[in-house]
């Protein structure tokens, strides 16, 4: 089963290319000009262990906003592909990840309802060149294009840096364990024959 896929998107705001093996071995290559972005993007990939490849070219002299929120876009689209007819994959996944002082939760089903709540607060209003509220922006994004229902929870944590990163990383490891295959799932992990 090869389960990689590749979407692009252009619009008048952004152009972003995003390559995504959900077997792979946790190599990131991001470029999307939002260095803490990528940061966090390669955090991702590592922690679940999949390959991914993004390319973004966006109005940074605006802001990061259309950057950020479409590579979300896409990263969802890809996933959504990548996972097929999701035939027997354990369809839920969770991570708790401590990052110093900071506690965050995942939880996460592809069942095919997309939802987000997300429950964090930023004491800093930025890192590097990132606004902190499009880390919500881009979770957003992934969830109702990959039709993911998707909670994050940071329960404590005083740096904005070590919260943001406690997120992505139990992020990875969450949808690492939904896409996993459980070959005692004959079909879909779901009463109704289909995800």
């Amino acid at each position: 089963m090869n389960r990689e896929f590749e979407i692009s998107r252009k619009t008048n705001e952004t152009d972003v290319s995003l390559r995504m093996n959900i077997d792979g071995t946790g190599k990131g290559d991001i470029s999307t000009g939002v260095g803490f972005f990528d940061h966090m993007l390669n955090l991702f990939a590592r922690h679940g262990i999949f390959d991914l490849k993004v390319r973004a070219k966006g109005d940074l002299e605006v802001d990061a906003h259309h950057t950020v929120e479409d590579v979300g876009i896409v990263l969802g689209q890809t996933i959504k592909e990548a996972l097929g007819d999701k035939k027997s994959i354990k369809r839920y996944g969770s991570s708790f990840v401590p990052m110093d002082e900071a506690l965050a939760l995942v939880v996460l089903d592809l069942g095919g309802r997309p939802y987000l709540v997300f429950d964090a607060r930023f004491e800093n209003e930025k890192l590097g060149n990132m606004d902190t509220e499009l880390v919500e922006e881009f979770f957003r994004a992934v969830a109702f294009n990959a039709s993911m229902n998707l909670h994050i929870k940071v329960f404590y944590g005083s740096n904005t840096h070590h919260i943001v990163e406690a997120i992505f990383k139990a992020f990875g490891r969450a949808l690492d364990e939904a896409s996993g295959i459980d070959k005692r799932i004959e079909d879909v992990m779901s009463t109704k024959g289909m995800l």
